[in-house]
């Protein structure tokens, strides 16, 4: 852990995937940079995802023009950071089974298209066809997007760490946020650092980090869990990323299982009955997986906006700036995000 600096021209708060790219654009602009984490680097919302990158988000051209953005910036990664992210590519399937989501794609695939998102509708049979373990007798069609890689989420923090650091930031793990005062002045348990600026990119903690200074950030909190399943002697290699989008149950290929999610519990609603909810939508959707044995994966918590669109910005009356809310999508959005508040600390 490095040791805090008394002073800083900018201070970054989370080491996340956001974080740490908020840091190293910064850094690499010659801006004068000290990030915070509360744990180890990456600890956070970014240990807890599914390790894909997209550029397809249904309904939500804003959104893939950041993640587009960003994945130019993946596929650049190697080269400049020296980490190479072992990018594969898998595909994202989108399982459409009501009219009114197939009419929803028609009317924004235009802009889909403009923001640079490749996604084309395809039939059941051809969503079939892309993922063999689909029925496809539950849809009425799919989105199909060839731009999802999956990727190594820990190399993505950790190559963006240590450009940020050979730019002349500072790192700091192990240092939770205890108060932040109306000068700028940030305290820790280790001691305090006043900082002309200050970038809130704390995940699910967004919120409770921003209150400190005084600034509502509407951000929630919100548990994820994955699990991983298991069908000797089915191999899996090559199922593309899949979401049914009535549902929110997705799959996709890990190793040589599946790793599966669903959201989580409703309101009221236990984890086993959660868990019986999603058996039922697998088998329905996947037949071929019906009895598959599930284990815990991995689970955390995830920071989502109402409308699950990522608030990245700065406050109209002070340099405290925001990324926050990206609702489990952070890792297609982190270089993006990035670029951004480097261009608002620039502009104030």
């Amino acid at each position: 852990m490095s040791a805090l600096p008394e002073r800083t021209d900018v201070l970054v708060i989370g080491g996340g995937v956001v974080g740490t790219s908020i840091a190293c654009h910064l850094a690499e602009a010659g801006v004068g940079t000290v990030l915070l984490e509360r744990g180890a680097l990456g600890s956070g919302a970014s240990a807890a995802t599914a390790g894909v990158v997209r550029t397809y988000f249904p309904g939500d051209p804003y959104t893939g023009g950041l993640a587009v953005r960003s994945m130019a910036a993946y596929h650049a990664f190697a080269e400049r950071t020296g980490t190479p992210l072992g990018l594969e590519r898998v595909g994202f399937l989108v399982l459409f089974t009501e009219e009114q989501q197939v009419e929803e794609f028609r009317r924004t695939q235009a802009a889909q298209q403009a923001a640079g998102v490749g996604v084309e509708l395809v039939t059941a049979s051809e969503a079939a066809r892309i993922n063999p373990l689909l029925n496809e007798r539950t849809i009425l069609a799919a989105a199909w997007s060839p731009e999802a890689y999956s990727c190594d989420p820990v190399a993505i923090v950790r190559g963006y760490a240590a450009a940020a650091e050979e730019a002349g930031a500072v790192l700091c793990t192990e240092t939770p946020v205890t108060g932040i005062d109306p000068d700028g002045r940030v305290h820790t348990p280790t001691g305090s650092i006043l900082a002309d600026a200050i970038v809130c990119a704390a995940g699910p903690w967004s919120r409770t980090v921003a209150s400190m200074a005084d600034v509502d950030l509407p951000v929630d909190t919100y548990p994820i869990e994955l699990l991983l399943g298991y069908e000797p002697g089915s191999p899996f290699a090559d199922l593309p990323m899949t979401l049914h989008a009535s549902s929110g149950l997705r799959i996709r290929a890990w190793k040589d299982s599946l790793l599966i999610g669903m959201g989580r519990p409703g309101p009221g609603e236990s984890r086993q009955d959660w868990f019986q909810r999603l058996s039922r939508r697998l088998s329905a959707t996947y037949p071929a997986l019906d009895g598959i044995r599930l284990h815990r994966g991995w689970s955390g918590s995830f920071d989502g906006s109402p409308n699950g669109t990522a608030f990245i910005g700065r406050h109209p009356d002070r340099r405290f700036l925001y990324a926050a809310g990206f609702s489990g999508q952070g890792l297609c959005q982190a270089p993006a995000a990035g670029e951004i508040i480097r261009d608002l600390v620039a502009d104030t």
